[in-house]
């Protein structure tokens, strides 16, 4: 381990940049006329549509060179408009028309707590000295084993034993698409040779290839093989993972980046969606929450890291009611110092929690693995979970939804900063 997990979100100010795009959100079935409207209202035609690319992953650089772009399974368009265009669309938007609302393209970042140097290489050395003593011949029921509970050591980290994930018997992940939108992957990396995966850059200029770290990390917790080097990190390790790079090598993307991925994976029929990723936006986004509530009635269960910006409360996309808002805890079941708690906007409330302190995972290689803080580790435990219910249950969108909140784990903890609990295995 190296010490460079350290990517601290930006602050406050960056965190509510705008691109100068807007965001329009048609009524439900309504898109076609709500391009008609666009057409008279803004003069805005012939914008790519998601539809005219392979398994509608959009061409971001497309998107860009045309000014917007068309996303109709989410049922939104991101547009450029001068002052005059955007007050015309500003005035009919609403309920009585084909345009529901407009609204800023935003700038989005990897939700991560940066580690020290000093703390990963004290934790290194703990957790390889544990592996080096779990390696000598023990008697069942050893004392020294039982105490290694909440411990990453030979068998598992700490947060598949508090999720029971290594008691999940039979629940695999086989069979359910899994998206990660994120920095990406390392799609050489060793332990997911043979892996199903299907993979797509949705940033311009750049390969699907994890230059950050962050995709990497999180797509190792959630589909990560089941016994690499002795040490399993992974949940659902026989999941078909899509990778989607929807935040760049620098770790930030545009709205627009992350839009494209989220089609591209509802298209693909993903189950699930994990977007550990955010702003410090407390006020829900309009475009967001009917999104994931029509990905719910696709069948998708949209989940989202709530943010490290402690005391603020959640970011977007995960204060919009139909996305699961994650928090993090750490392995003595408390809640992480840098873990959002609830708005006051309505529906903008944490819905579950996850493990997300010195969480070990897959990195790129060479470094292979490292250990990072955050949200946004324990949003993909939360998805790779999702995805061992929906093969144990058959059931998908928002009956997948209430049952990971039902069978969470209750913490004493308020349930303004845990929502129903420490996520569970089936």
């Amino acid at each position: 381990m190296s010490g460079q997990a350290s990517f601290p979100i930006p602050s406050t100010a960056s965190n509510e940049e705008t691109t100068g795009r807007y965001i329009v959100t048609f009524q439900d079935g309504a898109t076609p006329e709500g391009i008609a409207a666009l057409r008279d209202v803004a003069g805005i035609s012939a914008l790519p549509d998601a539809r005219d690319f392979a398994d509608s992953a959009m061409d971001s650089s497309e998107l860009d060179a045309a000014g917007g772009g068309t996303f109709p399974t989410l049922g939104v368009a991101v547009v450029s408009l001068d002052d005059l265009a955007l007050s015309g669309v500003m005035n009919i938007a609403g309920e009585s028309s084909a345009i529901l609302a407009i609204e800023p393209e935003r700038i989005y970042y990897a939700i991560e707590e940066g580690l020290s140097s000093e703390y990963l290489k004290g934790y290194r050395d703990a957790v390889n000295h544990l592996y080096e003593q779990s390696k000598a011949k023990k008697e069942p029921g050893d004392k020294d084993l039982a105490a290694l509970a909440f411990l990453d050591d030979a068998q598992s980290t700490w947060g598949l034993k508090a999720t029971k994930v290594i008691n999940s018997l039979g629940r695999t992940g086989r069979g359910i698409n899994v998206a990660v939108l994120d920095t990406g992957m390392d799609l050489k990396h060793p332990d997911f040779f043979g892996r199903s995966i299907q993979s797509q850059s949705f940033v311009p200029g750049e390969a699907v290839q994890d230059g950050h770290g962050h995709g990497t990390h999180c797509i190792g917790t959630a589909c990560g093989f089941k016994n690499v080097n002795g040490r399993r990190y992974g949940v659902a390790y026989e999941a078909t993972i899509y990778a989607g790079k929807v935040l760049s090598n620098a770790g930030s993307g545009s709205q627009s980046w992350i839009l494209a991925g989220m089609e591209w994976a509802i298209a693909s029929r993903c189950a699930v969606i994990s977007m550990s990723l955010g702003n410090t936006v407390p006020t829900p986004s309009t475009a967001y929450e009917t999104i994931g509530r029509r990905a719910l009635q696709n069948g998708c269960l949209i989940i989202a890291a709530a943010g490290n910006h402690r005391p603020g409360t959640v970011g977007q996309p995960a204060n919009s009611p139909s996305i699961m808002a994650v928090a993090a805890i750490n392995s003595n079941l408390r809640l992480a110092s840098f873990s959002c708690g609830s708005g006051t906007a309505q529906g903008a409330n944490v819905d579950i929690a996850g493990p997300g302190v010195a969480i070990y995972s897959s990195v790129p290689m060479p470094r292979r693995y490292d250990v990072f803080n955050g949200t946004s580790m324990a949003t993909p435990h939360v998805a790779g979970i999702a995805a061992l219910h929906a093969q144990a249950s058959g059931v998908r969108g928002a009956q997948l939804w209430q049952l990971l909140t039902s069978k969470a784990l209750r913490l004493s903890i308020p349930t303004v900063d845990v929502g129903s609990g420490l996520v569970q295995a089936p």
